[in-house]
Protein backbone atom coordinates (compact mmCIF):
# COMPACT_ATOMS: atom_id res chain seq x y z
CA UNK A 1 0.00 0.00 0.00
CA UNK A 2 1.22 3.62 -1.20
CA UNK A 3 1.88 6.59 1.48
CA UNK A 4 -1.25 8.50 0.10
CA UNK A 5 -3.81 5.08 0.59
CA UNK A 6 -2.42 4.73 4.18
CA UNK A 7 -3.07 8.46 4.51
CA UNK A 8 -6.40 8.54 3.11
CA UNK A 9 -7.26 5.74 5.31
CA UNK A 10 -5.93 8.03 8.60
CA UNK A 11 -7.81 10.90 7.51
CA UNK A 12 -11.20 9.00 6.73
CA UNK A 13 -10.67 7.04 10.47
CA UNK A 14 -10.11 10.82 11.83
CA UNK A 15 -12.91 12.13 10.41
CA UNK A 16 -15.21 9.69 11.88
CA UNK A 17 -13.72 10.08 14.96
CA UNK A 18 -14.73 13.90 15.34
CA UNK A 19 -17.67 13.01 13.41
CA UNK A 20 -18.66 11.14 16.39
CA UNK A 21 -17.54 13.62 18.65
CA UNK A 22 -19.46 16.36 17.36
CA UNK A 23 -22.21 14.32 17.34
CA UNK A 24 -22.30 13.11 21.01
CA UNK A 25 -21.71 17.03 21.79
CA UNK A 26 -24.99 18.09 20.03
CA UNK A 27 -26.86 15.82 21.30
CA UNK A 28 -25.96 16.68 24.89
CA UNK A 29 -27.11 20.37 23.56
CA UNK A 30 -24.22 21.82 22.25
CA UNK A 31 -24.68 24.35 19.69
CA UNK A 32 -21.40 26.09 19.21
CA UNK A 33 -18.73 24.25 18.34
CA UNK A 34 -14.62 25.52 18.11
CA UNK A 35 -11.69 24.08 16.60
CA UNK A 36 -8.22 24.34 17.30
CA UNK A 37 -5.97 24.40 14.08
CA UNK A 38 -2.18 24.62 14.03
CA UNK A 39 -1.88 22.88 10.60
CA UNK A 40 -2.47 25.95 8.79
CA UNK A 41 -1.25 28.68 10.89
CA UNK A 42 1.94 26.54 10.79
CA UNK A 43 2.04 26.43 6.75
CA UNK A 44 2.06 30.28 6.85
CA UNK A 45 5.93 30.21 8.24
CA UNK A 46 8.40 29.88 5.45
CA UNK A 47 10.39 28.02 7.78
CA UNK A 48 7.98 25.13 8.10
CA UNK A 49 6.93 24.97 4.99
CA UNK A 50 10.40 23.84 3.96
CA UNK A 51 10.09 21.31 6.62
CA UNK A 52 6.75 20.16 4.96
CA UNK A 53 8.90 20.02 1.73
CA UNK A 54 11.86 18.29 3.59
CA UNK A 55 9.42 15.88 4.48
CA UNK A 56 8.53 15.01 0.81
CA UNK A 57 4.86 17.26 1.24
CA UNK A 58 4.09 20.04 -0.85
CA UNK A 59 3.16 23.24 1.43
CA UNK A 60 1.03 24.66 -1.13
CA UNK A 61 -1.72 21.64 -1.27
CA UNK A 62 -1.75 20.48 2.38
CA UNK A 63 -4.09 23.75 2.74
CA UNK A 64 -6.72 21.59 0.31
CA UNK A 65 -5.64 18.53 2.25
CA UNK A 66 -6.97 20.41 6.21
CA UNK A 67 -9.54 21.84 4.72
CA UNK A 68 -10.76 18.40 2.86
CA UNK A 69 -10.66 17.01 6.31
CA UNK A 70 -12.48 20.08 8.23
CA UNK A 71 -15.43 19.29 5.69
CA UNK A 72 -15.78 15.63 5.95
CA UNK A 73 -16.48 16.11 10.10
CA UNK A 74 -18.46 19.23 9.62
CA UNK A 75 -20.26 19.41 6.77
CA UNK A 76 -23.52 16.90 7.51
CA UNK A 77 -23.95 19.04 10.78
CA UNK A 78 -26.98 19.75 12.03
CA UNK A 79 -28.38 23.48 10.39
CA UNK A 80 -28.47 25.19 14.15
CA UNK A 81 -24.52 24.09 14.84
CA UNK A 82 -22.21 26.84 14.50
CA UNK A 83 -18.62 25.77 13.54
CA UNK A 84 -15.99 28.28 14.29
CA UNK A 85 -12.24 27.43 14.09
CA UNK A 86 -8.80 29.09 16.15
CA UNK A 87 -5.74 29.34 13.82
CA UNK A 88 -3.19 29.02 16.28
CA UNK A 89 0.51 29.67 16.03
CA UNK A 90 1.58 28.61 19.67
CA UNK A 91 0.92 29.28 23.14
CA UNK A 92 3.20 27.43 25.86
CA UNK A 93 3.91 29.89 28.69
CA UNK A 94 3.87 33.15 26.23
CA UNK A 95 6.10 31.31 23.59
CA UNK A 96 4.91 30.51 20.24
CA UNK A 97 5.95 28.13 17.14
CA UNK A 98 4.63 29.88 13.81
CA UNK A 99 5.42 33.26 12.22
CA UNK A 100 4.06 34.91 9.23
CA UNK A 101 0.95 36.57 6.92
CA UNK A 102 -2.43 34.22 6.60
CA UNK A 103 -1.50 35.20 2.57
CA UNK A 104 -0.43 31.87 1.77
CA UNK A 105 -3.33 29.72 3.42
CA UNK A 106 -5.83 32.36 2.66
CA UNK A 107 -7.77 31.59 -0.37
CA UNK A 108 -8.17 27.82 0.47
CA UNK A 109 -9.01 28.92 4.19
CA UNK A 110 -11.76 30.89 3.50
CA UNK A 111 -13.24 29.93 0.59
CA UNK A 112 -12.58 25.94 0.63
CA UNK A 113 -13.24 25.24 4.47
CA UNK A 114 -17.23 25.50 5.34
CA UNK A 115 -16.62 26.54 8.83
CA UNK A 116 -18.95 29.55 9.84
CA UNK A 117 -16.34 31.92 11.56
CA UNK A 118 -12.39 32.48 11.56
CA UNK A 119 -10.44 33.03 14.54
CA UNK A 120 -7.27 34.52 14.11
CA UNK A 121 -4.16 36.03 16.10
CA UNK A 122 -3.31 39.36 14.97
CA UNK A 123 -1.67 40.52 18.27
CA UNK A 124 1.71 41.61 16.65
CA UNK A 125 3.56 41.50 13.84
CA UNK A 126 4.19 37.73 13.44
CA UNK A 127 0.81 37.49 11.92
CA UNK A 128 1.23 39.90 9.38
CA UNK A 129 -0.86 42.13 7.75
CA UNK A 130 -5.25 41.98 6.74
CA UNK A 131 -4.57 41.75 3.52
CA UNK A 132 -5.74 38.62 3.15
CA UNK A 133 -8.98 39.53 4.44
CA UNK A 134 -9.60 40.00 1.46
CA UNK A 135 -10.50 36.50 0.38
CA UNK A 136 -13.37 36.24 3.22
CA UNK A 137 -16.94 35.79 1.79
CA UNK A 138 -19.60 37.88 3.20
CA UNK A 139 -21.18 35.29 4.95
CA UNK A 140 -18.57 34.47 6.88
CA UNK A 141 -17.18 35.97 10.71
CA UNK A 142 -13.79 36.87 11.56
CA UNK A 143 -12.89 37.56 15.32
CA UNK A 144 -9.71 39.39 15.27
CA UNK A 145 -7.45 38.09 18.30
CA UNK A 146 -5.48 41.94 18.63
CA UNK A 147 -5.54 41.77 22.55
CA UNK A 148 -2.29 39.50 22.95
CA UNK A 149 -2.76 36.79 25.79
CA UNK A 150 1.45 36.41 26.54
CA UNK A 151 2.19 39.33 28.65
CA UNK A 152 0.29 41.55 30.78
CA UNK A 153 0.41 44.83 29.46
CA UNK A 154 -2.62 46.18 28.20
CA UNK A 155 -2.95 47.27 24.39
CA UNK A 156 -4.27 51.03 24.19
CA UNK A 157 -8.08 51.14 23.22
CA UNK A 158 -7.16 53.90 20.35
CA UNK A 159 -4.62 51.35 18.89
CA UNK A 160 -7.94 48.53 18.77
CA UNK A 161 -9.86 50.36 17.58
CA UNK A 162 -7.87 51.66 14.72
CA UNK A 163 -6.94 48.20 13.94
CA UNK A 164 -10.89 46.73 13.69
CA UNK A 165 -11.34 49.99 11.11
CA UNK A 166 -7.95 48.70 9.33
CA UNK A 167 -9.25 45.11 9.02
CA UNK A 168 -12.70 46.82 7.91
CA UNK A 169 -11.32 47.64 4.66
CA UNK A 170 -11.23 43.72 3.74
CA UNK A 171 -14.49 42.80 5.88
CA UNK A 172 -17.55 44.31 6.62
CA UNK A 173 -17.39 45.78 10.34
CA UNK A 174 -21.08 43.59 10.79
CA UNK A 175 -19.10 40.37 10.05
CA UNK A 176 -16.07 41.54 12.57
CA UNK A 177 -15.47 40.17 16.60
CA UNK A 178 -12.53 41.07 18.66
CA UNK A 179 -11.11 38.50 20.97
CA UNK A 180 -8.10 37.71 22.81
CA UNK A 181 -5.63 36.31 20.50
CA UNK A 182 -5.30 32.65 22.16
CA UNK A 183 -6.41 31.31 25.65
CA UNK A 184 -4.54 32.90 29.06
CA UNK A 185 -3.47 28.85 29.06
CA UNK A 186 -2.92 25.93 26.89
CA UNK A 187 -1.28 23.99 29.49
CA UNK A 188 -1.27 23.91 33.28
CA UNK A 189 1.58 25.77 33.38
CA UNK A 190 -0.34 29.02 31.97
CA UNK A 191 1.62 31.98 30.04
CA UNK A 192 3.49 34.74 31.66
CA UNK A 193 0.33 37.01 32.95
CA UNK A 194 -1.38 37.13 36.09
CA UNK A 195 -4.74 36.44 36.67
CA UNK A 196 -5.45 39.97 37.67
CA UNK A 197 -3.99 40.51 34.39
CA UNK A 198 -6.21 38.49 32.42
CA UNK A 199 -9.32 39.92 33.71
CA UNK A 200 -7.97 43.39 32.39
CA UNK A 201 -7.56 41.93 29.33
CA UNK A 202 -11.04 41.05 28.67
CA UNK A 203 -12.22 43.53 30.53
CA UNK A 204 -10.73 45.68 27.67
CA UNK A 205 -11.83 43.41 24.82
CA UNK A 206 -15.99 44.35 26.39
CA UNK A 207 -15.27 47.83 26.60
CA UNK A 208 -13.39 48.35 23.16
CA UNK A 209 -16.17 46.14 21.63
CA UNK A 210 -18.64 48.45 23.13
CA UNK A 211 -17.30 51.58 21.72
CA UNK A 212 -17.01 49.93 18.41
CA UNK A 213 -20.19 48.16 17.92
CA UNK A 214 -22.42 49.21 20.62
CA UNK A 215 -24.22 47.34 23.24
CA UNK A 216 -26.10 45.42 20.89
Amino acid sequence: MQKSSYMNEFFEDLAQCYRDEIKSLYQAGCRYIQMDDTNLAYLCDPKLREGAKARGDDPNELPRTYAELVNKVIDDRPQDLTVAVHLCRGNFRSAWVAEGGYEPVAEVLFNQMNVDAYFLEYDDERSGDFAPLRFVPSDKMVVLGLVTTKEGALEPRADLVQRVKEAAQYVALDNLCLSPQCGFSSTVHGNEVTEAEQWAKLELVVNTAREIWGDT
